[in-house]
């Protein structure tokens, strides 16, 4: 728990600017509640040639909620980085659920590698927001660094199964 305590002071040490002071709260506030990934999900679904993508987020979003939100969280019930520091000045409200795993970034890499597993090209720069939304809850002091790893891990897990499970939904039957 030092060494992450150390991390986190370190970036507020460093790395702590007013412009980050405005953006980080943004890039996090995106996802507070999957809003963002939930948009992308069904933008693709939409759409006739991005439906398989979005149909594989969607799943992947659904299987992280479950995850994390319902079992992980309320079972492991770490307290967050910010409690060890109450004199700290939080640039958001205070989140009232467990620390482990970050939901932002798990959700976020849950729609990652459900598209790159499913083969779409969107992977790429979805990756670019995945990487900000995870460092945020950094910057933010709200989530311990193998908080936002396990979420990037639990993320792929998610991701690849949401693939799977499209590409077996989808899956057209041979004829006799």
């Amino acid at each position: 728990m030092e060494l992450e305590l150390a991390i986190l002071d370190w970036i507020q040490l460093h790395l702590r600017c007013g412009f980050l002071d405005w953006l980080m709260p943004f890039v996090s506030g995106l996802s507070n509640h999957g809003e963002i990934w939930i948009l992308l999900a069904a933008v693709l679904l939409l759409l006739r040639r991005q439906r398989a993508y979005g149909l594989s987020a969607a799943c992947a979003l659904t299987l992280d909620l479950i995850a994390c939100n319902i079992l992980l969280k309320p079972l492991i019930g770490r307290v967050r980085p910010f409690a060890f520091r109450p004199d700290f000045p939080l640039l958001v409200p205070p989140p009232g659920d467990a620390s482990f795993p970050s939901g932002h970034t798990a959700a976020a890499f849950a729609v990652v590698f459900a598209l790159r597993f499913s083969g779409s090209p969107l992977w790429r720069p979805v990756l670019a927001l995945a990487a900000v939304t995870a460092f945020s809850r950094l910057y933010l002091y709200v989530h311990w660094p193998t908080d936002v790893l396990g979420g990037v891990l639990l993320g792929a897990a998610v991701g690849w199964a949401g693939a799977k499970l499209t590409k077996a939904l989808l899956k057209k039957p041979k004829e006799p």
